[in-house]
């Protein structure tokens, strides 16, 4: 093996000058600080980059999520395994939307962590202003549902570039233990904006108040003559079509309900109510293995749950209970300890001070393989 050549060795050593400067920057910030993921590049039959196309390459895999100062260590998390897991991770483009003002970190800081721990990461972060949906908001069960940022995923449409023709918007406090390219490719029939696992075993009447089941003109009557029945979905995995999303309009749809629980309580919980009633019955069905949800617990107790029977390729920790949260308080649930694989994070005492990820574990190592297999 040759030795590398003067201009190599500057420009590497430029590159680590770099992302200290960034890692500093965060740290100054008040963010938590993160050690550098494993770098991943594509396989055999990943799609060619189509030169000076940018974001609008058509055979980039666009995924949408929020960044904030909380949940960031899950963003870092969810972010590496879905790189790990990819077939093509050169091919993913992140799209981020973060809060404005009110105290948010800097947009730039947010860009510099994770550009520290993703150093050929393809990203842009988009602000998002509280004022955009502040006066939409309704009291929820739990307060962190109350979060402008919860609503963000409603905007999609507006903030991202329009050559992007769909994107798929994860949660923060989910993991990817398979490639994300199979759920991109899920074909979306002209009828459907939306394509989202759904649960038609929940009680879905349970999502909405009495008065809205005994108001004379709500009621069932808002579901008739969808495609099918009207099912609960989680709004925390689904795969979007902005064009379709665009046209008919659908972030003002949402917001004509969100007005309309302002004058009467028609639902109790947060940004899934509404998604609900635009959506229901119309959504394109996903494989449950995209959304093993409900690993964090209800929205009070955060108790543990096991995964659902069947396969998985993504796991949710919806409701109260966050892995990172169970983890430093020294109660994690089993699987958080999965969780744990990808995560990042470099405590004030942490040995990955390094730099190197604690991640060394498969994300296999505490599933049975059976849960992986198509």
């Amino acid at each position: 093996m040759s030795a590398a050549s003067p201009a190599a060795m500057w420009a590497g050593l430029a590159l680590a000058v770099m992302l200290l400067a960034q890692s500093a920057s965060a740290a100054a910030a008040g963010l938590p600080r993160f050690a550098e993921a494993p770098e991943y590049r594509n396989g055999e039959g990943c799609p060619a980059p189509v030169a000076g196309a940018g974001v609008c390459d058509p055979g980039l895999v666009h995924i949408a999520m929020t960044l904030d100062a909380h949940y960031l260590r899950g963003s870092m998390a969810a972010i590496y395994s879905l790189l790990k897991h990819a077939s093509c991770p050169e091919s993913l483009f992140f799209h981020f939307l973060a809060a404005e003002g009110g105290g948010a970190p800097p947009v730039a800081d947010l860009r510099a962590a994770v550009a520290a721990s993703f150093p050929s990461l393809r990203f842009e972060i988009y602000p998002f202003r509280a004022d955009a949906v502040a006066g939409l908001i309704s009291a929820s069960v739990r307060a962190a549902l109350e979060a402008p940022l919860n609503y963000a995923r409603n905007h999609l449409a507006d903030l991202l570039p329009r050559c992007v023709p769909r994107a798929i918007y994860l949660d923060s406090d989910v993991l990817a233990v398979d490639d994300v390219r199979r759920l991109w490719e899920t074909r979306l029939p002209a009828a459907a904006v939306v394509a989202a696992p759904e649960y038609c075993h929940a009680n879905f009447s349970r999502y909405f108040t009495e008065a809205f089941w005994n108001d004379p003109v709500l009621g069932a009557r808002v579901f008739a003559g969808r495609r099918r029945a009207p099912c609960y979905f989680n709004t925390g995995v689904m795969v979007i079509d902005l064009r379709r999303w665009r046209v008919g309009n659908y972030r003002q749809r949402i917001e004509r309900w969100m007005e309309m629980q302002k004058e009467k309580r028609i639902y109790e919980l947060g940004s899934l109510p509404p998604f609900l009633l635009v959506f229901a019955g119309e959504i394109e069905a996903v494989d449950h293995r995209w959304n093993q949800h409900g690993l964090g617990g209800d929205n009070v107790f955060g108790s543990c749950r096991p995964l659902h029977n069947g396969p998985v390729s993504l796991m949710h920790w919806s409701g109260k209970g966050k892995p990172w949260d169970r983890l430093d308080a020294g109660k994690p649930c089993p699987l958080d300890h999965t969780w744990k694989s990808y995560d990042l994070y470099i405590g004030e005492n942490d040995s990955s001070a390094s730099g190197q990820p604690r991640s060394a574990l498969s994300s296999s190592a505490a599933l049975p393989a059976a849960v992986f297999s198509w």
